[in-house]
């Protein structure tokens, strides 16, 4: 039965707030999975797609790809034992940070236009299907099947908002909602740009998305390693056996 952490610290004030203890196996098997599939799926729209059609694509695919190396660095850092000192106590949370925000979120982002690029494959379908399916779809800027990768995005929305992502112990309830409602409305305006052609505007839209995650990521690791610090330094002292 694990053991509920102290809340008042050693000095009477409150104690940080720090995320569940997390099973460091599990972050570094979504590790694995977060490279290899955003790298495949890059290499199969340079494979089947009109490079023109790409917007940022290939480039969002292969830095979740890429964050998936790093969030597992940070995921390999993580200790408990002799020596561990507030960053390495803090290693499989800043790596769910990293693959949270780094890798999953460019991957929504790159989703539906992937699925979009790929559906009108003249590679994949032939020249008369890609045809038929793109005067199907002509009268729409939003084609119904062609927005269903967006659903994705939700369940990952309720994934932040409920409680279960490492940004809820990082910064407060507001904030939250405010990130996860621009990620949503970034990610919808950049697939928007993607369709109408407006491909400049899509990699200005991606680019504000990424760079808002990298300064949350930024923020997000060293205030959990200050979480941690500050915890460390104020909490109660353990009873003698």
């Amino acid at each position: 039965m694990s053991k509920e952490r102290a809340t008042v610290g050693s000095d009477g004030r409150p104690l940080p707030v720090l995320p569940p203890e997390r099973d460091a196996r599990v972050w570094a098997r979504l590790v694995r999975i977060m490279f290899y599939l955003p790298g495949f799926m890059a290499l199969l729209v340079i494979k089947a797609g009109e490079a023109a059609s790409f917007g940022i694509t290939v480039e969002l695919l292969m830095l979740s790809s890429a964050a998936a190396i790093i969030g597992g660095l940070y995921v390999g850092s993580e200790s408990s034992g002799a020596g561990a000192d507030s960053s390495s106590k803090t290693g499989a949370w800043s790596g769910a940070l990293v693959l949270e925000l780094l890798a999953v979120v460019p991957f929504l982002c790159a989703l539906p236009s992937l699925f979009h690029e790929l559906s009108h494959s003249t590679l994949l379908h032939g020249k008369e299907t890609a045809g038929a399916v793109a005067a199907a779809t002509s009268g729409s800027s939003l084609g119904t099947a062609e927005i269903l990768p967006l659903v994705a995005i939700l369940p990952f929305m309720l994934y932040q908002l409920a409680g279960f992502g490492t940004l809820h112990f990082v910064v407060n309830k507001i904030v939250n909602w405010l990130l996860n409602i621009v990620i949503f409305g970034l990610i919808v305006a950049s697939y928007v740009a993607n369709r109408a052609g407006e491909f400049a505007g899509e990699r200005i839209l991606a680019r504000t998305l990424v760079s808002l995650m990298v300064i949350t990521v930024f923020y997000g690791v060293l205030k959990l390693k200050r979480m941690q610090a500050d915890y460390d330094a104020y909490a109660p002292a353990k009873a003698p056996k």
